[in-house]
Parts: structure tokens; C-alpha cells; sequence
């Protein structure tokens, strides 16, 4: 099943959005849900990972402080809570299962079932 993300829109630097991945469960082959964006003429890059077994989060550098991944089980739904947002936050963002190693989960091969993913727009 592909997870889809949704929540995007336009909004003002410093604002804040959530965006919701769902359906986002686990299973015996996902070990987590991961965030990835992609901007206009850039490569897909890592945002946040959860990981199911624990509830570990990772992040990267360049959103660190201002994003948070979290998930709602009865929801089966994951979402990531970004402040502080800035016009280079601006991107397509997409929201897959995990189905590597734990040293995987910034590289977006190791991720299955994207869906169709939601626009952030930020403007400064």
C-alpha cells in the first residue's frame, strides 16, 4: 500500500505546517517511515525518520530544531510538525516505508510504497 502525504500548502517564512503519512503501520517488513523532499531542479534528500522498534528519530542537519517526526498508532498515521520554516524548506515532500538497515535510513533506495507526495511552498 503506498503511504500518501498530504498537508502541504503556502505558507510565510517563520510559519508553521504539519503534514500527515498515512496509512503509516508497522509491519514485519517496515521498520520505519521516513520524510524525503524534493525541490525544483534538486535531488530527493533525507528529512526525518521514525523508527518503529523504539521510537528513535532522525534528522537531518538542515531542518534539526525546527521539524519533529511523530506518530499517532490509532491513526496509523505519521507526521512531521515543521516550524520555523524558511523559503529553502520549499519542496515536494514524500513520505515512504523503511525497509533496510538502521544505517540506511537517509539513502532513499532502502524505502518503499512512495505515494504521491504534497508541495510546501514558503515564501520569504
Amino acid at each position: 500500500v503506498q503511504l500518501q502525504a498530504s498537508g502541504g500548502g503556502l505558507v510565510q517564512a517563520g510559519d508553521s505546517l504539519r503534514l500527515s503519512c498515512a496509512p503509516a503501520r508497522r509491519t514485519g517488513s517496515n521498520h520505519g517511515v521516513g520524510w524525503f523532499r524534493q525541490a525544483p531542479g534538486k535531488e530527493r534528500e533525507f528529512v526525518a525518520h521514525l523508527r518503529w522498534s523504539g521510537g528513535y528519530t532522525y534528522y537531518a542537519d538542515s531542518v534539526k530544531g525546527r521539524f519533529t517526526i511523530s506518530r499517532d498508532n490509532a491513526k496509523d498515521t505519521v507526521y512531521l510538525q515543521m516550524n520555523s520554516l524558511k523559503p529553502e524548506d520549499t519542496a515536494v515532500y514524500y513520505c515512504a516505508n523503511h525497509r533496510g538497515p538502521l544505517s540506511t535510513v537517509g539513502v532513499d533506495t532502502s524505502y518503499a510504497n512512495w505515494g504521491q507526495g504534497t508541495l510546501v511552498t514558503v515564501s520569504s
